[in-house]
Order: C-alpha cells, then sequence, then structure tokens
C-alpha cells in the first residue's frame, strides 16, 4: 500500500507552495523538501531564496532537479515536500528545448517525463512516510503558441494527472484558498 500522497496543484501565485509547506510541516517531522528548481538566473535565485526563508531551519533540503524518485528513495522515513512537479518535467525538456521540435524530441521529452513520474509513484510505493507533491495547473490558459510550450502543457498536464490517480488527496488553490478536488478536506492551519 502507498504510503499518504497529496497533490497540491494552483496556477501562478496561488498560495500553493505556502499551503503545501504548512500542509507537510502538519503532517510530521522530520521533514525534507525536495527542490527540482535550479537558479538559472539572479531572479530565480532570489525566488527559491524566498521559498527556503519561509521553511523551518530544522527541514532537510535535497536538490533534485532530475531523478526525484531516487532522492526520494533516500528519505525513507518522516514527511517529504517535493516542490514542484512542474520543473522536473521542465527539466526533462532539455534535448527539445529549441523552437522546432521534431516527433524524436517530442517523443524523447514524453519518455523522460514518464519516467520520471513512474519513478517518483514507485519510490513513494516504497517509503513509510508522506509525500507532499506541489504541481502548476496550467491547463486553464491560452493554449501556448509556440510547440516547446504547447508539448510543456501537454507533458505537465499528464504528469498531473498520473500523480493525481495515485493520491488520497489533492487541492486546488485559487486565490489561496484550498479547494478539495480528491480526499478529505484540508485540516485545519495557521495563517501564513
Amino acid at each position: 500500500m502507498i504510503a499518504r500522497l497529496v497533490l497540491v496543484l494552483g496556477g501562478a501565485r496561488s498560495g500553493k507552495s505556502a499551503f503545501a509547506e504548512r500542509l507537510a510541516a502538519g503532517l510530521g517531522s522530520p521533514a525534507t523538501y525536495l527542490a527540482t528548481g535550479s537558479a538559472g538566473d539572479e531572479e530565480m535565485a532570489r525566488r527559491l531564496a524566498a521559498h527556503r526563508s519561509r521553511r523551518s531551519p530544522t527541514w532537510v533540503t535535497v536538490e533534485a532537479p532530475h531523478a526525484a524518485g531516487e532522492a526520494l528513495r533516500g528519505v525513507p522515513e518522516g514527511v517529504v515536500l517535493l516542490d514542484c512537479l512542474s520543473f522536473l518535467v521542465a527539466n526533462c525538456l532539455g534535448p527539445a528545448a529549441g523552437d522546432v521540435l521534431d516527433a524524436a524530441d517530442e517523443a524523447a521529452a514524453r519518455r523522460a517525463v514518464e519516467g520520471e513520474v513512474a519513478a517518483l509513484l514507485a519510490a513513494q510505493a516504497e517509503r513509510r512516510g508522506p509525500l507532499v507533491v506541489v504541481s502548476n495547473e496550467v491547463g486553464l490558459g491560452l493554449v501556448p503558441p509556440y510547440p516547446l510550450g504547447r508539448l510543456y502543457r501537454d507533458l505537465l498536464g499528464w504528469a498531473n494527472q498520473a500523480v493525481a490517480a495515485a493520491a488520497s488527496d489533492v487541492y486546488l488553490l485559487v486565490a489561496g484558498l484550498p479547494q478539495t478536488l480528491k480526499g478529505d478536506p484540508p485540516p485545519p492551519l495557521d495563517a501564513p
């Protein structure tokens, strides 16, 4: 039986990460933060620093821009927060990052994403502690005007569906308010 798996979805600046951090903190300790983003520029470095500053100093951070399932296997107990599935999927698009995509690029990206998600879910099935996964909901906006954007939207949509299917609880954050999509209503959380 898979240990508790929670998916927290939301748009940009919806409050999903802060909600997920509070939720994970309430699920027990020790707490580990699997970080899939990387600071490619100064603005992104500031965003990552802001995320770190919100977390308790007792949290352990593990950088996992790739092979998140393998990183998760290294944390057999305690609560783990993976923030975020969106970056993990984006990191799989490396070879397909050009302006023109061919069928081989798309197939390689799809295999990479499928492999990451399968490894993540398999690792969680072996654990005893809860996993909270944060991801962007990008399917509610405009259709991206370029092939790479459409491929990313499609692959992230598939990844979100796969994790949601395995999750016991799924929440969608809208304007900082959690909406229950699957499972129990969220537990009462202290105000941010």
